[in-house]
């Protein structure tokens, strides 16, 4: 039996090159510095990974290149969420072949099923899949999976463990009350950091977190910490994250914001398959000055030249505090002021 997927697993982001097209130097550059920073495994293709704004030739693409960069030392949990299930079976097998431990797929998107419905869709990939299958539960976009569907899909040996993305804790101590008892081996991952400790606290195996695309070492360490018990040092950490993930979250289109994040930990990413207009352009450059600073705090990065503005947790009046910082800063080096 393979080993249960378990630990943080990082939803990889892709940095494109100036023609907008995926960089593979660097795409391999940051898989390896995300293992050596000690995430538990990768996950490409998820959200963080903007899977639907690549081409199905880009999503095997990108599997590829991660699988073959990881070369082993940590699992590879690939999204293999397609139109239909034909598609993404193929899928699958597809990534079956090229060494990844297990697929997440998420539910059919755009149309919005029943209960049964759901049960039937992955209930058809669970007999027919060559790779063990994460159910993928994400209401905010897709047909949500409520916990009596789970327990029935639960009962395929193919199914093997479920990233749940509503935050909600109620619902995951409710899936694993409900599974746990007759599938011990199940897992069960929760893709939002804004409570990965207290998701860690109440049983959950893991995270796929965003936030680890720019601060592995941290989200590692929340890890670690509620691993051994040690709840309260690891709630000091949860709330530092919280912070920096709203703001990555909140101020910016996702996944912009954990793209400059990452930046600031010395990579290219380029410009994202979304077009944005001026003035987010604009904006986006003054929320990185900020999101430099919360990074610094971590001791990850250098604080910038200019120094940072005290910070409220108020992304709109931290913006306006850090441009006049370095407004300031400025004119105290040319000796106006």
């Amino acid at each position: 039996m393979s080993e249960r997927l378990k630990g943080i697993f990082t939803p990889t982001l892709v940095p494109l090159d100036a023609r907008g097209e995926i960089n593979e130097p660097e795409l391999r550059r940051f898989i390896s510095w995300l293992i050596e920073r000690g995430v538990h495994g990768l996950y490409p293709n998820g959200s963080t990974g903007e899977f639907t704004r690549f081409t199905q030739e880009e999503r095997r693409r990108i599997v590829q290149i991660t699988c073959d960069e990881a070369g082993g030392r940590v699992p590879v949990l690939a999204g293999a969420a397609e139109a239909n299930v034909k598609e993404t079976l193929a899928a699958c097998e597809a990534y079956a072949g090229m060494g990844a431990r297990a697929v997440a797929i998420v539910s059919p998107i755009y149309f919005r099923l029943s209960p049964d419905s759901v049960y039937a869709y992955f209930s058809e990939i669970a007999r027919n899949s060559p790779i063990d299958v994460t159910l993928y539960n994400i209401p905010m976009f897709a047909s949500p999976i409520d916990v009596a569907t789970i327990r029935r899909l639960a009962e395929f040996p193919r199914i093997v463990g479920i990233k749940d993305s509503s935050g909600d804790l109620a619902f995951m101590m409710r899936m694993i009350a409900a599974i746990r008892p007759s599938r011990p081996d199940f897992t069960f991952l929760t893709g939002w950091e804004a409570v990965l400790a207290p998701m860690l606290m109440i049983g959950c195996d893991g995270g796929t977190n965003a936030t680890s695309n720019a601060l592995p070492e941290v989200t590692r360490k929340i890890y670690e910490l509620c691993q051994a018990g040690n709840y309260t040092e690891a709630m000091k950490w949860q709330v530092r994250v919280l912070e920096l993930f709203d703001a990555m979250l909140n101020s910016f289109e996702f996944p912009d914001g954990f793209r400059a994040g990452a930046e600031l930990r010395g990579f290219r990413f380029g410009h994202g398959r979304q077009p944005l207009s001026n003035a987010q352009e604009r904006d986006k450059t003054t929320l990185a000055s900020v999101l430099h600073c919360i990074l610094s705090d971590f001791g990850v990065v250098d604080p910038p030249a200019a120094g940072c503005a005290p910070r409220t947790r108020d992304m709109g009046q931290d913006k306006i505090a850090q441009v006049v910082q370095e407004v300031m800063a400025v004119l105290d080096q040319r000796g106006i002021i």
